[in-house]
């Protein structure tokens, strides 16, 4: 049994993490946090440090230059200044240093590589699937997907192409309660729902309402044990969280969809083959809300690996 002051504990200090990704482009000062968190200014930057295992003073300069990473990456034609702008720095020079102590290359330079760095992620895929054809290959590794996956387990991918049907629709807002896991994407994923978040969706008479699985960092840039996941589900307006569930209003809009079904272990190649090789040709490009996987009713402890379907959703936005 969770023990209640610790989730309330976690409830707290997710809502600073979100508030903050909310707000990067502002000033960010202690007590301010404090006060979301509903915690003493006096010790919350030693509360902080405990939870999170950094500072807030680091955490939030790494938070700000992995946004700004990600925005140069899938946003060309954005302004590097804009971009340090939005997230809190006070000019381009002091974000150029910044930048490049954390990457090891300027901002613009981090740009122009963008396309090979996606094309080496791409190879690796599809060096990896003809690696899984060969029997007389054991070595099979199994990658962290960008966006995380409910059913993500152990094993190597299996011998399984995957082919993008996508369809750009409006989807309304969600109104979604959430658990968060902070910690490697992949194979701990799929334990967090089946043993974390599909028994309390089930004792909160949850389980057949649609949900979500958001992934909010990129694990090619956020250190892997500091990436957040949640795994969401559909609530109604009067629903009132307690212990370490959060409640959050995930965006409505325009979204590429794509439909996928199969072994879950490929799940994490779908994701790459969508963002990274179906959004450059699509006409399309991201627009700044989470990506997500939905599903049709909350994972169960007993989803199988072979018979398993989500909708990948990215918001998009035209060229």
């Amino acid at each position: 049994m969770t023990n209640p002051h610790l989730a309330e504990y976690s409830r707290r200090m997710n809502r600073v993490l979100d508030h903050i990704d909310r707000h990067l482009d502002a000033p960010l000062d202690l007590a301010t946090l404090a006060g979301v968190a509903n915690f003493s200014p006096f010790h919350f930057h030693r509360v902080f440090q405990a939870w999170l295992g950094e500072t807030l003073g680091d955490y939030l300069r790494r938070r700000r230059l992995e946004v700004a990473a990600s925005t140069l990456a899938i946003h060309p034609d954005e302004p590097v200044l804009n971009v340090a702008l939005g997230v809190g720095f006070g000019s381009g020079e002091a974000f150029a240093r910044a930048f490049k102590s954390r990457f090891g290359v300027t901002p613009s330079e981090w740009r122009r590589q963008t396309p090979a760095r996606w094309q080496a992620e791409l190879d690796a895929i599809r060096a990896r699937r003809m690696q899984n054809r060969n029997p007389d290959q054991p070595d099979r590794k199994h990658d962290q997907a960008g966006a995380g996956a409910a059913g993500h387990d152990e094993g190597s991918s299996p011998d399984t192409e995957i082919s993008m049907n996508v369809t750009i629709q409006t989807l309304p807002p969600a109104r979604v309660a959430y658990l968060r896991h902070i910690g490697p994407y992949g194979p701990a994923l799929g334990q967090f729902w089946r043993g974390h978040f599909a028994p309390w969706a089930r004792t909160h008479g949850l389980s057949g309402n649609t949900s979500y699985g958001i992934g909010y960092d990129d694990p090619s840039v956020t250190p892997p044990e500091k990436c957040r996941y949640d795994a969401a589900v559909e609530v109604p307006a009067d629903f009132v969280a307690t212990g370490e569930a959060g409640i959050a209003d995930l965006p409505g809009g325009r979204y590429a969809v794509a439909r996928f079904s199969g072994d879950v272990r490929t799940i994490g190649d779908a994701w790459m083959t969508l963002t990274r090789d179906w959004l450059p040709s699509s006409g399309y490009q991201f627009d700044n809300r989470p990506c997500f996987e939905r599903y049709t009713g909350a994972p169960d402890e007993d989803t199988s690996r072979e018979d398993f379907s989500c909708e990948l959703c990215i918001p998009v936005r035209p060229l």
